[in-house]
């Protein structure tokens, strides 16, 4: 998986790049901890990358902060194209649920 990361509109993208063949993470993963990551991918990722449509949620209308991660490749054998805000509650909690994808250590929150 490919991730780019902005921190705020027109600061400089960060990319970071996931690699692993199944359980196990790959040479040339350039996220800060990649085994988070995978581990936050396999847990969260068929509902965060392929959510199935339902009734509406009522999302707290917080704001997280400027952040946007666009994140591409494969996975469970599908193209994922997503992207991940902290717009909202919602969007916060999808960010939390991967921060390591996006960036973070685990247990931070994927801001660079």
């Amino acid at each position: 998986m490919s991730i780019s990361l902005t921190e705020a509109p027109g600061a400089p993208v960060h990319h970071f790049r996931l690699l692993a063949e199944g359980t196990t993470v790959s040479g040339g993963s350039t996220l800060p901890d990649p085994a988070a990551a995978l581990a936050a991918v396999r847990l969260h990722g068929t509902d965060i990358f392929f959510p199935v449509p339902g009734p509406p949620r009522a999302c707290t209308q917080q704001y997280g902060g400027p952040q946007v991660a666009v994140v591409t490749g494969w996975f469970g054998g599908r193209a994922v194209h997503s992207t991940f805000t902290r717009t909202d509650g919602c969007e916060i909690a999808r960010w939390q649920a991967l921060a390591p994808l996006l960036g973070a250590l685990a247990g931070g929150t994927g801001a660079v």
